[in-house]
């Protein structure tokens, strides 16, 4: 199963609702906040070229926000890539 990491905010609804996708599907994933902590936004801002939360990647594949997942899901790509 490929690593799921999400950059987040504690209070971001995007952020809980592509956590819950995952979280009903089983998907463990690595949380990484960035509440307060300039370094870690930047970071974020520097793979991803946004800085809007929640920003995922699938292995090594950026997958954008909420909304993107979620397409995903909808379009039944989403196991794929994980599984991958």
């Amino acid at each position: 199963m490929a690593g799921v990491v999400i950059y987040s905010s504690a209070w971001c609804p995007f952020c809980i609702r592509a956590k819950a996708l995952l979280d009903h599907k089983g998907v463990a994933y690595e949380e990484i906040l960035v509440d307060g902590q300039p370094a870690l936004r930047a970071e974020m801002v520097s793979k991803a070229g946004r800085t809007s939360v929640p920003q995922i990647w699938i292995g090594d594949r950026h997958i954008g926000g909420c909304d993107e997942l979620h397409a995903l899901e909808r379009a039944g790509r989403l196991d794929e890539l994980l599984g991958a």
